[in-house]
């Protein structure tokens, strides 16, 4: 069994690792259209046509990751503080 400082030094390299992709690449592709900013759709000769824009990205197949949010979010509560 798995004693406490493993658990507790796991969870503490996934929470870092998370945090520095987070801050490495911020964006993340949409998870609805998959990055592509529309559903796809393959016409009768199989070729692949775009479809219409994705409402949850607007179109452009990106979304702000979760960890990112939480980081924007901290900054603005901080800088609203110091004033």
């Amino acid at each position: 069994m798995a004693s406490t400082f493993d658990l507790i030094l796991t969870f503490l390299l996934i929470t870092l690792g998370y945090g520095s992709l987070c801050s490495v690449s911020p964006f993340g592709a949409c998870r609805k259209c998959k990055g592509w900013g529309a559903k796809v759709r393959t016409t009768r000769t199989g070729r692949l046509k775009r479809g219409r824009e994705c409402r949850r990205c607007d179109g452009y197949g990106r979304r702000v990751r979760v960890g990112r949010r939480l980081y924007n979010v901290a900054v603005r509560l901080h800088r609203q503080a110091g004033h």
